[in-house]
């Protein structure tokens, strides 16, 4: 399987990295600074046949497309694509919140679009590639913050209403793609214990990843445009 992971060298797309090539697959693993990412650095070392390191800012049209001709360059097709990468930011310091009093415009901007616009514009690049590769699937990250249904407290704005925003485009992308054979999805990885989601997070990224790769391999047409947990329990819009 070829794969196409943003967001790779830390937390959950790190493991998918990790796991991916353990099973033998080729992954192509895109951060923002690859030379500075230390465990991809490292993995590359093990897997140099099959790990190709590959700079990707989500944030800029430049960067997604400098990325797509790269992978272009090096294979006739992609099998799937991650769109993991994320940010979360912080209204203060030492303040991991979103709160109402604290909100900018610089803050809502990054991250509506790293962590909706810039999933769609990577998907839409690579979109020949899927076309190409075997079941071509589109795996996002998403969260529950993301669910209208189970919003119950305001903080945090941005980064709740960027991950509904990326339901939105995602489940459009869905509706379009079905047609050419691939499948979009949006799962919700669990709070887990990364940078994003803190040392109280009560679940493994390891764990994580195991479930999303065994939802990606059994992924079937009439899930297309769901939003599921990384167990492949629906969660609610």
């Amino acid at each position: 399987m070829r794969v196409f992971i943003t967001g790779a060298n830390r937390g959950l797309g790190l493991e998918l990295t990790r796991q991916y090539l353990e099973r033998g697959d080729q992954v192509f693993a895109a951060s923002r600074q690859p030379d500075q990412a230390t465990d991809l650095q490292q993995l590359r070392q093990q897997y140099a046949d099959r790990l190709v390191l590959l700079p990707l800012d989500v944030a800029s049209a430049a960067s997604i497309e400098a990325a797509a001709q790269a992978v272009q360059a090096a294979t006739d097709g992609l099998d799937l694509l991650i769109n993991n990468a994320g940010v979360y930011p912080h209204a203060g310091s030492g303040d991991a919140h979103q709160r109402l009093g604290q909100l900018t415009h610089d803050d809502a901007i990054e991250t509506m679009q790293v962590n909706a616009i810039g999933p769609l514009l990577v998907a839409q690049a690579l979109l020949p590639l899927l076309r190409a590769g075997q079941k071509g699937r589109i795996l996002s990250i998403s969260s529950g913050q993301g669910s209208l249904t189970w919003k119950a407290t305001g903080d945090p704005y941005h980064y709740s209403a960027s991950k509904a925003a990326l339901n939105m485009y995602m489940r459009s992308l869905a509706a379009e793609i079905g047609h050419m054979g691939l499948i979009s999805v949006l799962v919700d990885p669990g709070w887990m214990r990364t940078d994003m989601g803190g040392d109280h997070a009560s679940q493994d990224p390891a764990d994580s990843a195991r479930g999303i790769i065994r939802l990606a391999e059994q992924l079937h047409a009439e899930e297309n445009g769901s939003f599921v947990t990384w167990q492949g329990q629906p969660v609610p819009w």
